[in-house]
């Protein structure tokens, strides 16, 4: 094109624009847009990387969810889309997916997974004005700082530990006794946690050691183990590392039982670990599975190839009281929607849910559970 042409389309550009401008119509009101009536819904968690497991149970739990919910007419009549997000449990990529999600124009967010995701990510939403409310971050400190807009279906680390430590005593399952965690915000915690509540209850730990997360060899931490007679391992962790030493403590002839917190609940800490999973020990929520209720659902993932276990039903109940704290406040802007969140008592697939002021549920105490045959079922 000549510059003459140039300069002439730039002319009639001008002159196009200011008759609209004349008449009070914008240029951005004549581009075709993607209807504004969407409520956008954002699921961040690990995609990628060793603990996907667990974002496969939420992305599973959410997208049923929002399904149910579309096909019930949306929320306040809107549907709802979701938003799938990677933070691969590293922070740093956690608060980069929380202000894409604000860019983005999310309006309330499920997730994340690790407690070390959370924390920060958590910051930018409260800055921005959105609700979070986690499935599966368990850290005491996710609720404790004053947010306004942080809430939880699932329950803290500090309950964990003392429901690990009271049934390791009562229940007899060891004396000299090791704590070992992965160094994560979420291990880390609950290990200090149970190491605290044993000494009340006047046993100390011989051990509490801390490992490195992707670590594949602990052939020198059982050895330890075994120079020190352990009878019980805590475990404070996720379910592949945790894996990798049950298996090694086995194969290497260490006869201790191991007991961790919900970081194992997947059928991958069994795949991991092998027959030396079976009577390994681990705290977790009262399985939804088995509420009165729910039997329809969970024959729906099953009939679809998916077993829910683990975080699949707390995803579900998140999406769920999200959108029924909006219909009650009549919106999904922040403030109105966390006052909704505190002030209703919200029916879902895991029993009826209150919030208290930090946005912890009146969760129901974590109960212990045992691997067997690859499947874990609550102890006797």
């Amino acid at each position: 094109m000549s510059q003459a042409g140039s300069r002439s389309d730039t002319l009639i550009r001008k002159l196009f624009r200011g008759n609209l401008l004349r008449f009070g119509i914008s240029l951005a009101a004549l581009v075709p847009t993607a209807a504004a009536a969407d409520v956008k819904l954002g699921l961040a968690g690990p995609v990628t990387g060793q603990y996907a497991s667990f974002m496969e149970q939420m992305r599973r739990g959410a997208d049923l969810a929002v399904a149910d919910l579309n096909a019930a007419g949306g929320i306040n009549g809107e549907k709802v889309v979701l938003q799938v997000a990677d933070d691969a449990c590293d922070p740093k990529q956690a608060v980069a997916v929380a202000n894409r999600f604000v860019a983005d124009g999310v309006q309330a967010v499920v997730g994340h997974f690790c407690s070390s995701s959370t924390i920060p990510a958590s910051s930018v939403y409260a800055e921005a004005g959105l609700v979070i409310v986690t499935p599966a971050s368990t850290n005491p400190t996710i609720t404790e700082r004053g947010l306004t807009n942080m809430f939880r279906v699932c329950g803290r680390d500090d309950q964990a530990a003392g429901v690990a430590a009271k049934q390791i005593v009562s229940r007899h399952l060891g004396q000299t006794i090791a704590v070992v965690h992965d160094k994560s915000t979420y291990g880390q915690g609950i290990a200090e946690g149970v190491r605290a509540e044993l000494a009340k209850q006047g046993i100390n730990t011989v051990l509490f050691e801390g490992i490195t997360q992707g670590e594949r060899d602990f052939s020198p931490l059982v050895a330890r183990l075994r120079a020190l007679n352990v009878d019980l391992v805590f475990f404070g962790g996720y379910h592949t590392e945790a894996g990798l030493l049950v298996r090694q403590a086995s194969e290497q002839g260490l006869k201790s039982r191991f007991v961790a917190g919900d970081g194992l609940a997947t059928t991958e800490f069994a795949s991991i670990a092998g027959p030396a999973s079976d009577g390994v020990m681990f705290t977790f929520y009262p399985d939804p599975r088995v509420n009165a209720g729910t039997a329809d659902l969970v024959r729906r993932f099953r009939a679809a190839g998916f077993e829910p276990e683990g975080f699949t039903l707390y995803t579900y109940a998140a999406v769920n009281v999200l959108a029924d704290a909006a219909k009650a406040a009549k919106t999904m802007k922040g403030d109105k929607l966390a006052d909704a969140l505190r002030a209703g008592t919200y029916h879902t697939v895991l029993g009826d849910i209150r919030f208290d002021r930090k946005g912890d549920p009146n969760s129901e105490p974590f109960v212990l559970y045992a691997w067997n045959n690859g499947t874990y079922a609550p102890l006797k």
